[in-house]
Order: structure tokens, then sequence, then C-alpha cells
């Protein structure tokens, strides 16, 4: 039987979810990647050209000091003419002796208050020891060393951060796309169970009918009422059929929860399916709490039971030990676990045995656990998954339900 959820060039779209999601994630990657490392390229050439402004700015100083120390106006003519058209690098020049700031420039302080001006200065200038060395220069003849502290430029440090802005409008934009696209796939996948559900519920609908006279008739034969039992193994499957027709019905509209019985429950399943599998399985159940009680839409849920544990037979090829275990998780929830004796699930495939189309059948959909999964986490707002398992040794999964 060809699995409905397998492309026509036989591609799993479901199953190479995570196939998908890497591909994607290495694209962004690159993308990221590569704009990073352009950014940073062109970060490092206008470096090197804030580098040797501020050397030309440095020797020009040293050059006229040397050339007229008392000329008031040497330093202004290196400020306007060299500094001020650029306008954009913060520059501090101290005394290496002092350490005092004898000149600042581009840094923003407030001159009308000298104690909050120095303390600015203070901070900037370690701000710019631990981003560049700084240029000594030579303060004129016979004077001291001096040295030019500055930073980069505003505009540089905006350039720098850019890539890094840019990968988290990237990673932002793929998360959203990614929802969207999570979104758009969980809808189409609800309107294929729905629509499937609609359509088995329908076309059980007529053979069902005829059953059901059938029944009937067999009723009114005399000879028949020898053979009561049979009648009766009879209307339990017809009756069984009806349930099921009506859980088909209800895929796809909100089920309607009540405090159940949870042993009374899984009894029943355990009851019905006794006398339809192997003698050769052995059913035990066990409640640590028997008047446990919990939100459930008990025909579903006697579903899920009926579709774990026929997993669990398949697995043990009929023969071995079904055991089923329900207690209290926590104030709020129980817990239903579902034991086999098979052959085990590999640690990897946990999470995998709930996708639509995995199965280890060859024949099948693959869809039983997935319409477990649905039905507990969705229509119950519980939880299912594998608690353990071992090869040749067996298999644990845990309900938990809203107690």
């Amino acid at each position: 039987m060809q699995n409905p959820f397998r492309g026509s060039l036989g591609i799993d779209f479901y199953t190479n979810q995570s196939t998908i999601k890497w591909l994607i994630l290495l694209v962004a990657a690159v993308i990221g990647s590569g704009s990073i490392f352009y950014t940073n390229k062109l970060v490092g050439k206008l470096k090197r050209g804030e580098q040797e402004k501020i050397r030309l700015w440095a020797r020009a100083v040293e050059f006229l000091a040397e050339a007229d120390l008392e000329d008031p106006a040497a330093l202004t003519f290196i400020s306007t003419n060299i500094i001020t058209p650029d306008n954009t690098l913060p520059v501090i020049l101290t005394d290496s002796a002092s350490n005092d700031i004898v000149f600042q420039r581009n840094v923003k302080v407030d001159s009308t208050n000298e104690e909050k001006m120095n303390a600015t200065l203070r901070v900037m200038l370690r701000k710019m020891r631990s981003e560049h060395d700084p240029i000594p220069l030579q303060a004129g003849r016979g004077g001291g060393i001096q040295y030019a502290y500055y930073r980069n430029s505003y505009l540089l440090r905006q350039l720098s951060a850019y890539p890094y802005v840019q990968l988290a409008m990237i990673s932002i934009f793929g998360f959203i796309a990614y929802l969207a696209f999570s979104y758009s796939r969980t809808s189409e996948q609800n309107r294929v169970w729905v629509g499937l559900a609609k359509e088995t519920a329908h076309q059980l609908g007529t053979p069902l009918s005829s059953l059901m006279a059938w029944v009937e008739y067999l009723q009114t034969i005399p000879e028949m009422g020898t053979r009561h039992d049979f009648v009766q193994e009879l209307q339990k499957d017809v009756r069984r059929l009806e349930m099921i027709t009506g859980r088909f019905s209800n895929i796809g509209s909100e089920p309607v929860l009540q405090d159940e019985n949870v042993l009374n429950a899984v009894n029943n399943t355990v009851n019905y399916l006794k006398p339809r599998v192997s003698s050769k399985v052995n059913f035990e159940v066990k409640s640590e709490l028997p008047g446990l009680t919990a939100k459930m839409n008990k025909p579903l849920f006697e579903w899920v039971v009926e579709n774990i544990v026929k997993n669990g037979i398949d697995a043990m090829s009929g023969i071995g030990r079904i055991r089923i275990v329900m207690g209290r998780e926590s104030e709020r929830a129980v817990f239903i676990d579902i034991e086999d004796n098979g052959k085990g699930i590999a640690k990897g495939k946990f999470k995998k045995v709930f996708k639509p189309g995995f199965t280890t059948k060859k024949r099948g959909w693959g869809l039983g656990l997935t319409l477990v999964k649905r039905i507990i986490e969705n229509y119950h707002s519980g939880r299912i998954f594998v608690k353990s398992s071992q090869a040749d040794v067996g298999t644990v999964f845990r309900i938990i339900l809203p107690a």
C-alpha cells in the first residue's frame, strides 16, 4: 500500500522535515556569514583609513610644535584643517608625565560643568585605551612625550554592528517564515485528517446499517435461540463498529471531556480485545488508585489504548504480555503506562514513531500513533511519549492526562 504522505517523486516530506530545517539553517548561516565577512572587510579598510588620519594629525602636531612653540595658532591650525573637516574621530591628547588631558576633540561633554566634563573625559579615555594603542608624539623642543588616544568614528562603530543586526533580522525573518510554514502545514494536516475521518465514517455507514439489520433478522430466527452467545458477540462487534464510526465522525470537532474512571475505560478496551487477539497474549491491568479519574472523552481515549495495545501485540508477534499501569503523575495529572515485551524501538526513533507515514509494517500507512498523539495532545491537552524501550525487551508508552 502506497504511503499517502509520500510525494510523487518518492520524497517523504513529513519524515524529512529535520533535513529541510537543517538546509534552511545552512542557507541562513551562509548568508549571515557572507554578510559578516564582507562588512568586516569593509570595516577593516575604513579603520585603517581612520588610523592614518590620526597618525597624520599627530605628525602635524609634532611638526608645528617644533616649528614655533610660542605660536598659539599652531594647534588651532591643526585642529581646523586636519580634524575639523572630518569631525567624527574622538581624540584625547594626554601628557605622559602627569597623565593630564591636554586637548580633546569630538568628545561630547558638558563644558559648563568642569567636574562633570573631566569625569566624562576620563570615562572616554578608558574606552579609547581599551580599543587602540596610543600614538606617541614629541611636544616641541625639550618638551616631554604626549599620547594621542582615539576611538573609531560613530559611523564606523555602527557599520561594525550592522552585520550582526542583519543576521538577527534574517533569523527573525526565518523564524517567522518557519512559524508560517508550520502553521500552514498543520492546517493542511488538519484538513487531511478531517477529510479522511469524515469519508471513513461515511463509507462505514452503509455496511454498518446493513449489519444492524442482519442482526435484527437473526434474532427473529427460532433456530438462533440455541446460539444466543453467537448473536451477542455479533451485536458487540456491530456496536463496536458503530462506536468507531462515531469516533471518525467526531474527528475535527471539539470533543466533550468529562471526569471518567481511568480503570473502567482501560478495562472496557482490554475486555473487548481479549477474545479478538491471540490467546498467547496475557493482559495485566493495575491501578495504584482504583478511583482514579481524569478529564477525557471516553470513546476517543479507549481508541488510543486500543491502538497502542495492538501495536504492542504486533511487536510481540502475538505472543507475550501487555501490562497497563495507572497512577497519579502529580496533583493535576494522571499517567497511564502501556508496556509490551516486544522487539522494542531504537532510541533515535522515539519521536519519529508519532510522525505520519512512519511504520515498520509491510502494509499500512503509519497513521495509528499519529492519530493517537493527535487525540491525546490536541483533544485532551495531555502528553504521550515513549517512556522507555530496549531491543528484545519491550517498550513502555506513557500517557499523561489532566486529572
